[in-house]
């Protein structure tokens, strides 16, 4: 549904962007993960149109009236209700579009639609902004961290109706909530410093490296654990839990299979557990950004 080539953007003379081929399958839901300063909202502007891209090129396979696009801080008219925010943005669809009422009430506000949106907390606004969004009933949705200001109950409702989604419209969302990217995408995009580290789907990233991390669990001492098993060369990170728990993250599942138990004996450390621990797309996001 969405490819972009080369795709360069400079902001005096520093890289935003530097050379992002993005692939989109159609009717997924693509999460795009990275720091702050990574690239993700110019990213989604250039695939939005609100900004032109130095170097590259953009395929979007539908009209450009079938993509609708949330920034990441919507702002409105305060004295607008937000039954008229939606019914305005439903006005303003070139095709079939969907009931107000029915998308503020997917949104968590169908009690608030008849109140001014000067009214509206932060987190309110973004859900407006997402009923907004959908009632044109869009092919595309480029969806610029939909979650980030919302309560967990708001956040769960978002989430939801992203999952809905699937299927029905190409969502590419960014965020930097790692557990919700994990949540709700198919394909997952990691960008950082401008450069898409990794592009594929969620079960390619998070299986890859399935089993090669262990928990370790013992008595007392995990530092002492950590100062041993550090030096090693088939460690790769080590991570302190707690003074009776660490995590090992070792270069393969072999390597940690064969070497792990006779470095912990060596330690004289009493050990209660070892058991391999599937990784997280925190775990992956930091190995690749690291």
């Amino acid at each position: 549904m969405i490819s972009t080539r080369g795709l360069v953007k400079r902001y005096r003379g520093v890289p935003a962007l530097d050379g992002v081929d993005l692939e989109v399958p159609a009717g997924s839901v693509y999460g795009l993960v990275g720091p702050n300063g990574a690239g993700k909202t110019t990213l989604l502007s250039i695939l939005a149109g609100l900004r032109s891209a130095d170097e590259g090129s953009v395929a979007i396979s539908v009209n450009r009236s079938q993509v609708a696009v949330l920034p990441d801080a919507p702002r409105f008219e305060r004295w607008l209700t937000g039954r008229e925010v939606v019914e305005l943005a439903r006005g303003l669809a070139a095709g079939p579009t969907r009931s107000a009422s029915a998308v503020l009430d997917e949104a968590g506000l169908g009690d608030a639609a008849d109140r001014s949106v000067g009214g509206y907390s932060r987190g309110m606004l973004q859900r407006l902004g997402l009923a907004a969004t959908v009632v044109s009933n869009p092919a595309v949705l480029l969806l610029d961290e939909p979650a980030s200001a919302l309560d967990p109950v708001g956040r769960r409702e978002t989430l939801d109706l992203v999952r809905r989604l699937r299927g029905e419209a190409t969502v590419v969302f960014s965020s930097h909530i790692l557990a919700d990217v994990q949540e709700v995408s198919d394909r997952i995009g990691v960008l950082d410093a401008g450069r898409l580290l990794f592009q594929g789907s969620a079960e390619s990233l998070l299986g890859g490296d399935d089993g090669s991390i262990f928990e370790v669990r013992v008595r007392s001492g995990a530092d002492r654990v950590a100062t041993a098993l550090r030096g090693e060369p088939w460690v790769t990170g080590l991570t302190a839990v707690d003074d009776r728990r660490l995590r090992v993250h070792a270069t393969s599942t072999g390597d940690a299979e064969r070497a792990l138990l006779p470095a912990l004996v060596a330690t004289g450390v009493p050990v209660i557990s070892v058991t391999p621990v599937a990784p997280s797309l925190e775990d992956v996001f930091l190995e690749l950004t690291r």
